[in-house]
């Protein structure tokens, strides 16, 4: 990769490394799955190429769907690597700690209708947490990183969603989660309409349900 330049390690992940980068004079994010040593090497290339394009695929079709995505510059299937557009801006959950009640709504809502378009044609994040969002000077908000992404029609799937969003509300922005959460919900709802959401809201609340039974039987 010889039009790459500056590489800059950014973020080690389970899964991937992230790098900053410079493609043909552009800021670039670069992630590469890393091979592991721990499986079988052709195991291991197969779960690394089959992640790789999947991840590009969701990207993509996430945009069509309306949601805001980085650009793919390249996918190099064989080096498990995507090169995509560097968005300049600040991530949601840095966002939502330094502005406004009022500030919140409008952005949860917005989020909520974001997640709603995913689900609305089956498209599943994986791991929706508000470090995976980046609103830019705009205003507009960017779901990054689909690398658990997934195509699921199940319900089940989406009250994972958003279950997942939930406990990242709960966790990082503890004084008004609530808040923030029930206009996500109200966003979601105003895509994917009243029955759909109140199926999905009823799953949250047995996968939640089910997480407090696993906690009491292990005390």
């Amino acid at each position: 990769m010889d039009e790459l330049k500056q590489f800059v390690l950014l973020r080690k992940g389970a899964e991937a490394n992230l790098y900053l980068t410079n493609w043909y004079g552009r800021k670039a994010i670069t992630k590469i799955r890393e091979q592991k040593k721990y499986r079988p090497t052709a195991l291991d290339q197969q779960i690394r190429n089959y992640r790789t394009m999947h991840e590009a695929q969701l990207l993509h079709q996430a945009k069509v769907v309306g949601v805001a995505t980085p650009l793919i510059y390249m996918v190099n299937v064989p080096e498990a690597t995507i090169i995509m557009e560097y968005i300049e801006g600040i991530q949601i959950k840095q966002y939502l700690n330094r502005t406004s009640e009022i500030e919140h709504k409008e952005i949860c809502l917005k989020i909520g209708e974001l997640v709603g378009k995913l689900h609305k044609e089956n498209l599943i994040h994986g791991d929706l947490t508000t470090s995976n969002m980046i609103i830019d000077i705009q205003g507009k908000i960017f779901l990054l990183d689909f690398g658990l992404g997934e195509r699921n029609c199940e319900i089940e799937a989406k009250g994972v969603d958003l279950h997942l969003l939930k406990r990242a509300l709960q966790s990082t922005h503890f004084s008004f989660w609530e808040s923030c959460f029930k206009d996500v919900f109200t966003g979601y709802r105003l895509v994917v309409g009243v029955t759909f959401a109140k199926k999905v809201y009823e799953k949250i609340c047995e996968i939640e349900k089910r997480g407090r039974y696993v906690e009491e039987r292990k005390q």
